[in-house]
């Protein structure tokens, strides 16, 4: 397999397991919020520590100018995206909003194309019709129950979807002169610069206190956040950002299956039908040639 997709698909199989550490936080009484607040903080921690150690030059901006990229990748794509996300769950429910949320590989390949000038194949566009059917049946949005569905949920639901698809986009641009490590660094210091004010600290921060509450957030913001979007960034400086969005949907996936065998949740045939729509479409979009452009 092209190396580069396996970092990017690697990354977001960890992305897949962000459900086992915030389940046990809400379980300490933490809201949804609150948990992105300790992921990015304890994410942005984590990196500014390991890069003043091993390589503290990659914390140098070459021009202030450039905080842009990570306005773009820290505010707009990872905040943003997880207020729309929670948003829209309390609005609908966890399977509508996350199919919703997996309408960002559509986004990329859009943004991709207008503004990387990346080509609009019919490979790419065959396994993002597969993807989103696939994370469809995974997530339990087919079939359609139109009751559950508001129009406010579904347009917070795209929302979720634009901010997850802008990492891939303003990470492109910022590629053309920083690290991955450097990227990702700065993604999670100003996200958590801009949640600072939101966060109930005298509330919250005797819980803070106890080993294994900071067990999961130390480990919510290692493995499936830091460690996962810096092996992404890597990935995605050797790929097209389109690409490296539908690779990305293997991530319920493996939020599935955590589901089933750690907390024993239900899986359907339908599931399983979706589990081989995403890996199918992975496959078509690693062997599928660069050209066949759509005219």
């Amino acid at each position: 397999m092209n190396k580069a997709f396996l970092y990017i698909i690697l990354g977001a199989a960890l992305w897949g397991t962000i459900g086992w550490y915030v389940k046990n936080l809400y379980a300490y009484g933490f809201t949804p919020m609150e948990v992105v607040t300790l992921r990015v903080w304890s994410a942005a921690i984590l990196l500014v520590l390991f890069l003043i150690i091993r390589e503290p030059k990659k914390l140098k901006l070459a021009s202030f100018s450039d905080v842009k990229y990570f306005i773009g990748t820290g505010i707009f794509s990872i905040v943003f995206f997880n207020f729309c996300m929670f948003t829209a769950i309390d609005l609908s429910t966890i399977p509508v909003a996350t199919a919703l949320l997996y309408t960002g590989p559509a986004f990329v390949m859009i943004l991709s194309f207008i503004f990387f000038r990346e080509p609009l194949t019919k490979p790419k566009i065959t396994a993002l019709v597969i993807t989103v059917i696939g994370s469809a049946l995974i997530v339990g949005l087919i079939p359609l129950d139109l009751n559950i569905l508001q129009l406010t949920s579904i347009l917070f639901g795209l929302g979720s979807g634009l901010g997850y698809a802008l990492y891939s986009v303003f990470s492109k641009f910022a590629l053309k002169k920083y690290t991955t490590l450097s990227i990702t660094a700065y993604t999670f210091i100003i996200a958590a610069i801009s949640l600072l004010p939101f966060f109930p600290y005298q509330e919250k921060l005797p819980l803070l206190m106890e080993p294994r509450v900071l067990f999961f957030a130390a480990g919510l913001g290692f493995l499936p956040t830091a460690f996962a979007y810096i092996i992404y960034t890597y990935g995605l400086n050797q790929t097209e950002a389109s690409k490296a969005s539908i690779l990305t949907t293997i991530e319920p996936v493996v939020a599935t299956l955590i589901g089933i065998f750690i907390f024993q949740e239900a899986f359907t045939p339908v599931q399983m039908v979706g589990m081989l729509c995403i890996i199918g479409a992975v496959i078509l979009i690693q062997i599928s040639p660069r050209r066949a452009k759509i005219s």
